[in-house]
């Protein structure tokens, strides 16, 4: 238990950077897909100005609002806590050290996930590591995407219940479950300790229309 206090006092320091991160990770990506603010709420359902106030770095938005805007913008949840593809922080090669991947915790659930992957390599996956705590429940409503997501979820510790449309899972240490993100999906602890996954996420090529 000790860890996850641990891991929540160092949230409480970091997230101030990570809101400014997010924040410009939204605005390039827009910009790369020359959406207007009005266009991106239309796609993600997030509204036009709780965009505004994230790319500001203005908001400390929710996992459920960040998974929207990520859909709408093409890209996985995970994308979102990039470094900018320029400037002082950018990513300079295969390797991702401990220190320098990103913590992030949702003001909602109190989920904590770390983003374990490199993230100047251009490949089609992403590995993350979530800590879960107790009681903890987090309900994704997106659907289909421009691109398949494949996800697998892999429990290192604890036990953690998901549900993948009107599908439920009861996972505990060891279980590994594959999914693909083109329903409503929703994450919850049941018991009284924390639980630890690890998450490897695919995208496929976006399709051609």
């Amino acid at each position: 238990m000790s860890n996850m206090v641990d891991i929540i006092s160092t949230m409480q320091d970091t997230t101030p950077d990570l809101n400014q991160r997010i924040a410009e990770r939204a605005r390039a990506l827009r910009a790369v897909h020359g959406l207007s603010l009005d266009a991106l709420a239309g796609r993600s359902g997030v509204s036009r100005s709780m965009i505004s106030l994230i790319e500001r770095g203005e908001s400390s938005p929710t996992a459920v609002v960040l998974e929207k805007l990520a859909a709408g913008l093409g890209v996985t949840l995970a994308s979102l806590f990039d470094a900018p593809a320029a400037g002082p922080q950018a990513p300079s090669g295969p390797v991702a050290r401990r220190t320098d991947q990103p913590e992030w915790q949702d003001p909602a659930s109190g989920y904590v996930r770390r983003n374990v992957s490199p993230p100047g390599v251009p490949q089609p996956m992403q590995i993350v590591e979530v800590h879960f705590p107790p009681g903890g429940r987090v309900a994704f409503d997106t659907g289909v995407r421009d691109r398949r997501v494949h996800q697998q979820v892999w429990v290192l510790d604890g036990a953690i219940d998901i549900t993948v449309g009107a599908e439920r899972h009861r996972l505990g240490q060891g279980d590994c479950l594959a999914m693909q993100l083109d329903r409503p999906t929703m994450f919850h602890n049941r018991t009284r300790k924390p639980a630890r996954y690890a998450v490897v996420i695919a995208s496929e090529p976006a399709s051609k229309r």
